[in-house]
């Protein structure tokens, strides 16, 4: 029969053993005594993990991989207008032909300076955005600007009936006038905006001060765009992890310190019709060819702050933006036609010729769709235009329109362009960029040059016969129309050059998406612009967060909190066992060798000695 006895009072003897009859005992007790504390320590391990690692990296792991997907799935449904908790904010974007109002909402900060306000567009009870759309712009108001407040008020009464009517007077409302208001004088900006800034407060409650109507800047516009997209793309969330690219910033004012390393933001290029902008964050300090370079750059650079603490630094952002007039897709082929059109005539007095003045006689242009036939009309003449449908010539006589110059760290118009770090960096470019990519040539979202090329090449010298047959078979995107095809080649052609030639892109870049939307939903400037100007609202949470945290009872912590209390105090009583059973341990030794002694002069028949420490 075999043999197992474990003793009850092991501790002091430090017994075990499985012993059938016959088997030799292989466990001495210096090893016994290794498993026995070898079993604490796992124990232990297991319950640090279980508590701490798992329940910390492994919450953020999740978030991390699931944060975008449930951020896609929560901003579509509808706004819990009932929550307390959520407080809401409006933004209304006062463009050249239109304005447009945005409501948005957010639950309470989370406590943590380091993160931003998590801003959603509300969502009223079909699902679907709040926002609402008036024409024409609010610059038609600037020889009547007491209308100007009139003219705003549908869409004030809009956001009214979805924001909470308890929630009024703490909504802050901002008014951002854009292009229509900058190209007016500024004494009728001033009449437009006190119109606003009188008469709103008296018929509505929002949160609205002199600082909160404005006309801004296309360097600001940029900005809130820049915001806008890496807010979207979770660029400004401080997880460390290996999927997302990292880059090493030198923040502005602390050069003499180390580089800070966090997530690598976006750039974007967005070519509207009439206009071309660029914006990137710089994330080292930039040197200059000279000093009216560095005059200039300060208007080109942005620094600001978009933590709600001025002293922490790890929302501070460098971000170069410059926007280039009449390098939009429409006003380039304007231009380009006005050069075309004063070329022709002055070479046909030149010559003695009547080249495009007749149809049977036309201007063969490089830059439209072989055979496509067009006009231009100025002054009561007209050129006769047909598609030669040559891409690689058209880019070249488009060329002397980047107005490019031999200055070190330039672009567009001789612009000052800090240096990109083309091998870790990333780019979204928006509208023209989308269209000329996706409407025609269906290869929107990873940019590749050469397959662009050989697209916009096969596309220029297709007949325009064959590509009215495919238009009218559906082929193309379902916004494309026949403008589109008519200009797509030269669109094509001032697409790739501003990127490659105006702003100095290497053409094996890899890193460029072309988007209509991101995660579904378009992307606009006032989501930037609400998410700047609401940053030190967090304060307010975490101040309270922290008067309550000092203020309540110990039974208020957290559960978080109650687990790291268990676990330090489960530490503490084990290592006090373990320190009991050493010290058990070495009274019984002590008390085998006084016992040995005592036995070894007994039997040498001598009288047992007395050895200190016996008990």
């Amino acid at each position: 029969m075999g043999r197992i006895s474990i003793a009850c009072l092991f501790p002091a003897s430090w017994h075990f053993s499985i012993s059938p009859v016959g088997c030799p005992r292989i466990l001495n007790s210096t090893l016994r005594q290794i498993i026995v504390i070898g079993i604490f320590a796992a124990a232990a391990s297991l319950l640090y993990y279980s508590l701490v690692i798992r329940n910390k990296y492994g919450r953020a792991y999740r978030d991390k991989k699931f944060h975008r997907y449930l951020a896609r799935v929560t901003d579509t449904e509808a706004t819990d207008i009932s929550n307390p908790n959520l407080n809401y904010g409006i933004m209304v974007d006062c463009g050249s032909s239109g304005s447009r109002i945005f409501v948005y909402c957010w639950p309470r900060h989370n406590g943590n300076p380091h993160d931003l306000l998590d801003i959603k567009q509300m969502r009223d009870k079909n699902r679907k955005p709040v926002v609402m759309k008036i024409k024409p712009g609010i610059s038609v108001f600037a020889t009547s600007p007491d209308k100007a407040s009139d003219y705003l008020s549908p869409l004030l009464s809009f956001a009214a009936e979805h924001v909470p009517r308890a929630k009024h007077k703490e909504t802050p409302l901002y008014i951002l006038c854009t292009a229509g208001m900058r190209i007016l004088p500024e004494s009728q900006q001033k009449a437009i905006l006190e119109d606003l800034l009188t008469d709103i407060p008296v018929h509505f409650d929002f949160l609205f001060s002199d600082s909160h109507a404005e006309v801004i800047s296309g360097k600001q516009e940029g900005v809130y765009a820049w915001i806008g997209i890496n807010f979207v793309l979770g660029r400004f969330e401080h997880i460390d992890d290996e999927d997302d690219a990292m880059v090493e910033v030198h923040i502005p004012g602390s050069e003499n310190k180390e580089a800070i390393v966090r997530k690598r933001t976006v750039g974007i290029l967005d070519m509207g019709g009439v206009s071309t902008q660029i914006a990137y964050e710089v994330p080292k300090t930039v040197s200059f060819a000279s000093s009216q370079q560095e005059e200039v750059a300060k208007n080109l650079l942005a620094e600001f702050n978009l933590g709600c603490d001025a002293h922490q630094t790890e929302h501070v952002y460098r971000v170069y933006v410059a926007t280039f007039l009449g390098f939009g897709g429409n006003a380039a082929r304007q231009r380009y036609e006005d050069s075309l059109f004063t070329n022709t005539v002055f070479r046909n007095r030149l010559l003695g010729k009547q080249i495009g003045m007749t149809s049977e006689s036309p201007y063969l242009d490089p830059c439209l769709p072989l055979d496509v036939e067009d006009e231009i009309q100025q002054n009561g003449q007209r050129i006769y235009l047909r598609g030669l449908g040559d891409y690689n010539l058209c880019r070249e006589v488009i060329q002397p329109f980047m107005n490019k110059t031999n200055e070190t760290q330039t672009s567009l118009n001789g612009v000052y362009q800090p240096p990109v770090h083309f091998q870790n960096s990333e780019f979204y470019g928006f509208s023209e960029f989308y269209y000329c990519t996706e409407d025609v040539l269906r290869m929107g979202g990873d940019y590749n040059a050469a397959k662009f090329i050989k697209a916009a090449k096969d596309y220029c010298v297709t007949k325009w016969s064959v590509l009215r047959e495919r238009f009218d078979s559906g082929l193309y995107a379902s916004h494309a129309d026949l403008h589109r095809l008519k200009y797509q080649c030269f669109k094509s052609a001032w697409m790739y050059e501003v990127f490659h030639s105006g702003f100095s892109f290497p053409v094996n870049y890899s890193n460029l998406k072309t988007a209509l939307q991101v995660y579904d939903k378009e992307v606009q400037w006032t989501l930037g612009a609400i998410l700047y100007r609401t940053r030190f609202l967090p304060l307010r949470d975490i101040q309270q967060e922290n008067f309550r945290g000092n203020h309540s009872h110990w039974r208020g912590f957290s559960f978080v909190y109650n687990h790291y209390l268990f676990f330090v105090c489960f530490l503490i009583v084990l290592l006090s066992i373990l320190l009991y059973l050493l010290r058990l341990r070495r009274i019984h030794r002590r008390m085998l060798r006084n016992s040995s002694a005592a036995s070894l002069w007994i039997e040498e028949g001598l009288p047992p000695q007395k050895i200190p420490g016996a008990l």
